[in-house]
């Protein structure tokens, strides 16, 4: 057996007892502060995430890397993988942010639990990604366009 094998056996073999020992240890921390009554809640809410990510966030963001795909036939790998990344992070802070809007929407009792516009904090964060993400891909297609018209060495 080759050597890279070998690390590569160890090197799984450590992430998955690190992985181990994170999901024992989250078990112990449900356990220690969440009141027993408060368990079926809790999976309920769990489950719902795992809905939402595979039912919502999974396919939208396979499509639009399909389309992406399609569409950048002229972009690097690169920046298809970058659009794709800011889609995923946006997404998360999306499903995130979401149950704090629809809780300021049922006008609760106390105004000081939800004090800040969490919409327009969530289109801010878009915006702002979609910045970045775009100042981002247009300097790598800038580089990747100065790297292919370089003559190569052979060429002289």
């Amino acid at each position: 057996m080759s050597t890279e094998i070998k690390r590569m056996r160890v090197a799984r073999t450590v992430l998955i007892l690190i992985g181990t020992a994170g999901l024992v240890f989250g078990l112990y921390v449900l356990f220690d502060t969440v009141r027993i009554t408060r368990l079926p809640g809790v999976a309920l809410w769990i489950g719902a995430a795992i809905v939402l990510h595979d039912a919502v966030l999974a396919p939208v963001v396979f499509f639009l890397g399909l389309l992406l795909r399609r569409a950048g036939h002229r972009a690097t790998g690169t920046i298809l993988v970058l659009v794709q990344g800011a889609i995923v992070v946006g997404s998360i802070m999306t499903l995130i942010v979401v149950p704090a809007i629809v809780a300021q929407g049922l006008s609760p009792n106390n105004p000081s639990i939800l004090p800040l516009d969490y919409g327009r904090n969530l289109a801010l964060f878009w915006a702002a990604l979609a910045l970045v993400t775009t100042v981002w891909a247009g300097l790598l297609y800038a580089r990747s366009r100065r790297a292919n018209q370089r003559p190569s060495s052979r060429q002289s």
